[in-house]
């Protein structure tokens, strides 16, 4: 859930990848032989003519009419026209073939598309600077024709089809008008305009398409599509896969080397069994035609459900039936062992006297007609008797093939827990534990996304799972992939929709206590986990976001073992422990709301979003209670993250901004008496003093609500100076002096300075001026060249990469090894613009001081995930000093790094500090990691 989404939409086909530019004439050049002026209109050049394009000889040149040509007119070069493949924007470049992608089901219509970002990008001479120290090109983004986008996934009922119309009308999906600037506006029609579709129903509603939105339908190939959208969710999403067993879930991490060959099980109607050995490379080697609709079918036979599915079509609802075997006993109904032998087990063979011997057996022998069976039990058993059989026929597949993954999907699981319980429990049983069943998070919606792979570049297939960011924005639709209301257009009619429809309030209810289940043999759940009249039927279901596709987010290079690692600390499977946290989030909430809500002057507008957005975070922790894995694996820095961006999607961007500004003020006023006090002790207190300085300066965080009591206490400066007189060692976790040998050396031998130190700063005021400045001035003093890693987007009272070059020019103009740093490099604008950098690298007073975004806007970092610039600075970093309860106790408190690490943070929640260093509020941790 961490990332960022600014850079610009480059293209839709693989003509991007044929574009030159000449630096002579100052040219974009098509490799197919057409040029076109920069800043030139295409009208007036001379190789385009109305009767068509001809190449340099003259030749028609054959352009595919459901493919969108490239509009070279106003092209320019974005950034160095010098570099050997600078970025080409095409700032009239349309979409003619519409990035929108469905699989039209008999009961479901499941639909993908893609839509752009706005282009975020500022043109910052001090981000430039640093790319050129650090090498970094925009070469890569040439490669992604879709860079900056995000994959929708949404779901209507085939029998709503002129809903699904109507969604698609007003998105302007089939028109490609999806980005925010042409939203519900009136695209010219493209009478070629085709979309791709799988199912039967591409066949049976392609006039209807043609007919409500002029558009004709591509059809696909149904076991194509499935094959190759499994293939993607699987290698692009980190917690795509989970097992589901006894109602407790677990994601599975699947390495994409890794992934083939893989047994897919899809049920729908009937069942096909496929074996996966690679993209493009599958058989269907089995199947059964016992399914969801023989599920279905006999349900509707046997428990005379009344409630049509739609007026014309007189079939059931499909839910119906699995709302009914939630309040199901198949005891009833079918005969048990302990049926056959007295209550007792047949042990001799390994039955307990809870299996099922015979599926609806009971019926043989008892005096009753059909209408004196509950239909409630009769679901149950139908449920069990074909999950259990297909269950078996899967595994003895995986067996035939030496397959131990086996990945199940379709229509009939819907993420229905019992479903998935007895379909893992048979898998299971008849491989003694050696086989597992896995089922996806976006199953239903498999077939679309393999329709919307078929489109010739879409730009997919070179994404990696560090470049896919999920999030979950608050509207229609919102839960479980259900629509909730109608599409919306604005931020305004989002805040009409939720004031509706999403209850005001913050109070978390807890979710029903189950009873924990016990399982004696094949059939015997003696209480199934998803069963209790009281427990939703979709409670289960798990959400689906939106795909933020970033290509440039990279993984962390010094992480020592990146498929090992787990950023977060805090292991919120643990039911007490999630509702620890939910209570401080929602205790919190209020604060921070005023805090928003101030931040952009107290207006009626604000109060309104503010009211928006405590409705909208409250929704998502109500949902996470229900059910934890609702979003992916959840972690406190999950959690984090998602209410930053709740804040976000109600346009509150930093809600602390003034309240930061007034404290880096007050920092910055006391911080040359502090360096002159530093300047006047001897290495090893000035050592000490820094990192007690970092500690003491870490106690300011607006996230704690122990330090917001604080703040009403005395001013910043009172506090720190009160934080640092509390300073006494040992701390709880001192490996300081370890550090000091590394930075000082021992009997008498002085140890090499570090190249490159990669400072994750935390907080703003005290926090960055008062702690981490004066330790990277002390690094620089060394010789060691320093990289301040802040955020990209406001979190709390955290300083942003955006924020930090203003605050260290301050701090420059009161410290000579600052303003050398800062100038070598290049935070100092107006020296740069006086050509006033000192050039001499030998000179340890010159060494470069940079700032570099990290790629998210959260408390917390994940380090599978970080900018292009972090990545490049960390190839010649050799220490990493993570600061922080976010970056370095919440997550990233076990990683393991390839260089030195040093992580340093003050605890300010008395239960982290009992859980994770058996201390109490206030303990201070410096923990410091030789290189691995």
């Amino acid at each position: 859930m961490a990332g960022l989404n600014g850079d610009p939409f480059l293209g839709i086909d693989d003509n991007i990848e044929k574009l030159q530019y000449n630096n002579n004439s100052k040219e974009v050049i098509d490799k197919e032989g057409l040029v076109v002026g920069i800043g030139e209109d295409s009208s007036n050049n001379k190789n385009n003519n109305q009767g068509g394009e001809k190449d340099m000889a003259g030749n028609s040149i054959h352009r595919s009419g459901s493919r969108p040509q490239l509009d070279l007119s106003k092209a320019e070069i974005q950034g160095n026209s010098e570099e050997r493949d600078p970025t080409i924007l095409l700032p009239n470049q349309t979409d003619d073939i519409s990035h929108l992608a469905l699989d039209i089901g008999g009961s479901l219509i499941k639909l993908v598309y893609f839509s752009r970002h706005e282009d975020q990008s500022v043109d910052d001479k001090r981000k430039k600077t640093v790319k050129e120290r650090l090498g970094i090109s925009n070469g890569n983004r040439r490669n992604f024709p879709i860079l900056g986008g995000r994959l929708h996934f949404v779901k209507f009922e085939t029998s709503k089809l002129n809903e699904c119309l109507d969604f698609i009308s007003s998105k302007q999906l089939h028109r490609g008008r999806i980005d925010s600037h042409h939203w519900n506006s009136e695209a010219p029609a493209n009478e070629n305009a085709v979309i791709k579709a799988t199912g039967g129903g591409a066949y049976k509603f392609a006039d209807l398409f043609k007919e409500r939105l002029g558009v004709s339908i591509d059809k696909e190939d149904e076991m194509d599509c499935l094959v190759a959208g499994a293939n993607f969710l699987l290698k692009a999403i980190r917690h795509e896969a989970f097992t589901h067993m006894e109602g407790h879930k677990e994601f599975v991490q699947i390495d994409h080397n890794d992934l083939f060959p893989y047994l897919l099980v899809n049920i729908g109607s009937g069942v096909s069994i496929i074996k996966v050995d690679g993209d493009g490379k599958f058989q269907r080697v089995s199947g059964t035609n016992v399914g969801g609709g023989t599920y279905w079918g006999l349900g509707r036979l046997l428990t005379k459900c009344n409630r049509p599915y739609s007026s014309v079509t007189p079939l059931f609802s499909f839910d119906e039936l699995l709302e009914l075997s939630q309040r199901g006993d198949n005891r009833t109904i079918d005969m048990l062992v302990g049926d056959i032998y007295g209550g007792m087990d047949y042990s001799k063979i390994g039955l307990s006297a809870s299996t099922i011997a015979s599926s609806f057996g009971k019926a043989i022998s008892d005096k009753k007609e059909l209408q004196d069976y509950r239909p409630e039990d009769i679901s149950l058993s139908l449920l069990r008797m074909i999950s259990y059989n297909i269950g078996q026929i899967s595994y003895l597949n995986a067996l035939r093939f030496g397959l131990k993954r086996i990945f199940f999907g379709g229509f009939f699981i819907r993420g229905h827990a019992y479903t998935m319980d007895t379909i893992s429990f048979a898998v299971h049983f008849w491989s003694k534990g050696e086989a597992q069943a896995m089922f996806l998070r976006h199953e239903g919606f498999l077939g679309a996304v393999g329709a919307f792979m078929s489109y010739q570049k879409h730009g997919l297939d070179d994404l990696m799972v560090h470049h896919l960011v999920e999030r979950f924005p608050m509207g229609a639709p919102y839960t479980g992939g259900k629509i909730h209301g109608p599409p919306l257009g604005d931020l305004n009619e989002k805040i009409s929709w939720m004031e509706k429809f999403v209850l005001k309030g913050t109070e978390i209810t807890a979710p029903v206590p189950m009873a924990p289940p016990g399982t004696t043999g094949l059939g015997g759940f003696e209480v199934p986990s998803s069963r209790g009249a009281t427990l939703r039927s979709d409670a289960s279901a798990l959400n689906v976001g939106v795909l933020h596709l970033v290509p440039t987010l990279e993984v962390f290079p010094l992480l020592a073992d990146p498929k090992m690692y787990e950023p977060n600390t805090i292991d919120l499977s643990d039911h007490k422990e999630l509702e620890y946290w939910f209570t401080v989030l929602s205790e919190h909430l209020p604060d921070l709301v005023d805090k928003a809500v101030a931040s952009e002057g107290g207006t009626d507008d604000a109060k309104r979003r503010g009211d928006a957005f405590a409705r909208a975070f409250s929704a998502h922790l109500a949902r996470l209670m229900e059910e934890p894995a609702a979003y992916g694996k959840l972690g406190l820095a999950n959690l984090l993250e998602l209410r930053e961006e709740c804040l976000r999607e109600f346009q509150f961007l930093d809600a602390y901004r003034s309240i930061k500004q007034r404290e880096n003020e007050a920092s910055l006023a006391v911080l040359p008496d502090l360096l002159l006090e530093l300047d006047h002790m001897d290495e090893e207190t000035r050592l000490l003093t820094l990192i007690e300085g970092v500690l003491a300066a870490n106690i300011f965080d607006w996230g704690s609500r122990a330090c917001v009591d604080l703040y009403h206490k005395g001013t910043i400066i009172e506090i720190y100076r009160m934080s640092r007189n509390k300073m006494q060692r040992p701390w709880q976790v001192d490996d300081f002096d370890l550090f000091k040998e590394r930075m000082l050396g021992s009997e008498g031998k002085k140890p090499r300075p570090h190249k490159r130190a990669l400072l994750f700063v935390d907080n703003s005021g005290a926090d960055i001026v008062l702690g981490m400045l004066p330790l990277a001035r002390e690094l620089l003093r060394r010789g060691t060249e320093v990289v301040l890693v802040a955020n990209s987007l406001p979190a709390l009272n955290d300083v942003t990469a955006m924020e930090l070059p203003d605050i260290v020019a301050e701090a420059a103009k009161h410290c000579d090894i600052l303003r050398r740093a800062a100038e070598a490099g290049g935070l100092l604008v107006d020296a740069m613009n006086n050509n006033t950098l000192d050039g001499s690298r030998g000179n340890s007073s010159s060494v470069p001081l940079m700032v570099v975004e990290n790629g998210c806007g959260s408390p917390c970092i994940d380090l599978r995930q970080v900018s292009s610039e972090l990545a490049a600075a960390a190839k010649h970093a050799d220490l990493v000093i993570l600061e922080g309860m976010g970056r370095a106790l919440h997550t990233n408190f076990n990683a393991r790094f390839k260089c030195e690490a040093l992580k340093l943070a003050m605890v300010k929640n008395q239960r982290l500090a009992e859980k994770l260093i058996k201390g109490k509020i206030y303990d201070c941790v410096c923990r410091y990691e030789p290189a691995t």
